[in-house]
């Protein structure tokens, strides 16, 4: 009944019974699979991070595909290449409940199962780690010392990340009768090919040349033609059962097997010129009994062979103490690639390491860019992509970094604002399609990049893992327990669905639980290369328009203060522009109010009044600045964190960032003359000075969130492993490319 099962899910043999009861099981299978994918792909249920890179080798169907010998090629060229392989299986019928590290073929069966001990009889002095839990054998492996780890029959496995997913397909029995198990012999659907980095065809040298293009035409739907390779199988020689001889066969041979696939091991007999008398197929992974043996023996003898052919793997499961009445013989087989350095071409440029970083709002895309500059310095040979959720991401490109998102300019100039009336206007201008768009663009994405890395807020956060399906490092730059800290529902989120925060001071990294650590705020590392060590303050003066398109409008008010100074003091002004502003609308804003641009000097001039326009980062425009007049969010923070006293207006949102920098700021009225007489009280009371330059200090903190997020990346994460991988490979690659 078995066979005629068999026979059934693979195509050869239609059953109308088995049809009508298996296809509604097939049909629930379908269902569950579906919402799991769903849950997966949107980051409900947790995915895995590998902390060495990671090869998954697996199939679409029910057995069959010739991975154990793939799995033997790849970690041959691993080696080739002085790249330490590791196996990660989670074993057939074996009885482990834990990790189990075997090595040259010494393990127990009933423990591990027969392809984790063929592998590691086949590859001397590789470590094979049989687990449930994939992740906890690719931590031993890890421990061990391997640098890379291929994981067997993993395709499904979709709660563990990989490096290069590599899916083989039989080419004699691409995908059995077109149904899901366990009607056909499919665990998915077809279309779940699209996953895949890398498409190989398998026994092409049994395959039909015409099967084969009908095999194509069905998988170029869902990947590029290009990541389409094929192999054969290559036969080495022959071992005697019990002995390490190399015999030869008489022409007559009865075969017998326990494979995914007993037909493909027929058809390789026959191809080596041999007479199959008979055969006798078992259930895959099937352990004999000396009762098999002997009706297998009574079996060969009626059909006239002297003697017995099985595969590799079906030793493993024999009995022992066997009495070889007929001699039994194993075929030596491995995998060869028809091109070879294309394939290998290809699985180098997919274990390349590539790394997101995620932001969502002007002072977020700087920290995010400093962030990426880091990476890059510590992974050069990685691909680094920036994904800003608002915005141009002019802090990304300017530092040479590919953006990777639709872009999403809003009249608002952010997402969620504190004005109602600024997201309707967002909504008005396609806020909704944007947000689409770049949800898509995270999809496209999902299968190249490992743990993103994102800069902002808890929205920034979600849409990361709805998009992508991967639980960030998040750096929480948004909300601080000056601020009210963090809603309880936001705590919730970030412990549940990070891998790790890094908050922007002590208290709300207490206050954001487990997942959360203080080593620095972000934020600061702004500063990073800058000169933090400012020279004394002199009587210059910063004026700061901020960063969104509101500025054309708001700077009339910094220049009337200026004036305002200006008629009863003698101070330098300095103004820094923002470079999301657009100079030439903004210039023109200023001329309007009765202002003159002077190009060459970069001055704006007005009677005997004179203010320095600057470019440059806040760290360098704030030397020798006595106070700030600033209308920014992020630079007033930086300046407070210099110990710059800083004045801004009486607005919502401001009135929020005053909860930030508790005394180090001082609010007043949108007035050009609350502006300047606050400024001037500051600087004429020394010990007022004194008291908001220290409150600055003290609540902006100290560098080095940003270092430590590298670090814990490099070495938890295995991205430095992952960049010395890549490395060696990229060498080899160069050299066979010459």
């Amino acid at each position: 009944m078995f066979s005629i099962y068999m026979r059934h899910v693979r195509g050869y043999r239609k059953s109308g019974i088995i049809n009508f009861i298996m296809s509604p099981l097939a049909w629930i299978s379908g269902l569950a699979i579906s919402i799991l994918d769903f849950l997966r792909r949107h980051g409900i249920l947790k995915t895995e991070d590998s902390p060495l890179p990671l090869i998954s080798v697996g199939n679409l169907t029910y057995g069959g595909t010739n991975k154990t010998p793939f799995v033997e090629m790849l970690a041959e060229f691993m080696i080739a290449n002085n790249i330490k392989p590791g196996i990660v299986t989670r074993g057939y019928t074996g009885k482990n409940n834990h990790v189990i590290l075997i090595q040259n073929g010494n393990g127990n069966r009933d423990m591990t199962g027969d392809e984790p001990l063929l592998l590691s009889k086949r590859l001397a002095g590789v470590p094979v780690a049989v687990a449930k839990k994939r992740i906890d054998g690719i931590k031993m492996l890890r421990e061990y010392g391997c640098e890379i780890v291929i994981a067997d029959d993993a395709f499904q496995h979709k709660n563990l990340s990989r490096d290069a997913d590599i899916v083989l397909i039989d080419s004699t029995c691409p995908f059995g009768s077109g149904k899901l198990i366990p009607a056909g012999i499919l665990r998915e659907k077809i279309s779940a090919l699209s996953r895949a980095n890398i498409i190989v065809l398998t026994k092409t040298d049994q395959a039909d040349e015409n099967e084969l293009k009908k095999i194509y035409e069905v998988i170029t739907k869902y990947i590029n033609p290009t990541k389409i390779f094929e192999s054969e199988i290559k036969h080495e020689g022959w071992k005697l059962l019990g002995t390490e001889k190399n015999p030869t066969p008489g022409k007559k041979i009865f075969a017998f097997s326990a494979i995914g696939s007993p037909e493909s091991f027929t058809r390789t007999l026959k191809k080596f010129g041999l007479e199959i008398t008979g055969h006798k197929n078992f259930q895959d992974h099937h352990k004999y009994n000396l009762r098999d043996i002997e009706n297998l023996y009574n079996l060969a003898e009626k059909s006239g062979a002297k003697v017995m052919a099985c595969t590799e793997k079906d030793l493993y499961n024999m009995p022992k103490n066997i009495n070889l009445k007929i001699p039994v013989i194993i075929p030596e087989i491995r995998t060869a690639m028809k091109e070879p350095n294309k394939f290998f071409d290809e699985l180098i440029k997919s274990l390349r390491p590539k790394i997101v970083v995620a932001s969502n709002g002007y002072g977020e895309d700087a920290i995010g860019a400093v962030l990426a500059k880091k990476l890059r310095a510590r992974f050069p040979e990685s691909e680094i992509f920036a994904f800003p959720l608002v915005g141009r991401g002019d802090a990304y490109t300017k530092a040479g970094f590919n953006v990777k998102t639709t872009l999403s300019v809003t009249p608002s100039g952010g997402v969620l604002k504190y004005s109602l009336k600024d997201l309707i206007g967002d909504i008005r201008s396609g806020l909704f399609k944007q947000v689409r768009a770049q949800l898509n663009d995270w999809k496209k994405l999902a299968h190249e990049i490992r743990t993103p890395i994102c800069v902002g807020d808890v929205y920034l956060l979600l849409h990361t893992l709805w998009g992508s399906g991967a639980r960030p490092l998040f750096t929480a730059t948004a909300k601080t327990v000056y601020l009210s800290g963090h809603w309880k529902i936001e705590r919730a989120i970030i412990n549940k669905f990070t891998v790790r925060t890094w908050a922007r001071d002590s208290g709300s990294a207490e206050q954001l639980g487990k997942r959360a650590v203080y080593s620095g705020n972000p934020v600061m590392d702004l500063l990073e290369g800058e000169n933090k060590n400012l020279n004394e303050p002199e009587n210059l003066i910063l004026l700061l328009p901020g960063s969104r398109s509101r500025a054309c409008n708001d700077v009339k008010l910094l220049l009337d203060a200026a004036e305002i100074i200006n008629s009863s003091r003698n101070f330098k002004f300095r103004m820094v522009l923002a470079p999301t502003l657009d100079l030439k609308n903004f210039i023109s804003s200023c001329e309007a109010y009765g202002w003159k641009y002077e190009n060459e000097n970069k001055n704006l001039t007005r009677n005997n009044l004179k203010i320095e326009l600057t470019l440059k980062t806040i760290a360098k425009a704030a030397d020798g600045v006595k106070i700030l007049i600033g209308l920014g969010g992020t630079a007033n923070q930086l300046c407070a964190g210099l110990g710059i006293p800083v004045i801004s207006i009486d607005e919502k949102g401001k009135r929020v960032q005053k909860k930030l920098l508790g005394d180090s700021e001082i609010l007043v009225n949108a007035n050009p003359n609350e502006l300047a007489n606050t400024a001037l009280k500051i600087i004429d009371d020394e010990n007022l000075y004194k008291f908001m330059s220290e409150a600055g200090k003290k609540r902006m903190g100290y560098p080095g969130a940003l270092d430590d997020i590298v670090n814990y990346a490099g070495e938890n994460f295995g991205w430095d492993v992952r960049e010395k991988v890549y490395k060696i490979l990229k060498i080899r690659k160069s050299a066979l490319n010459k």
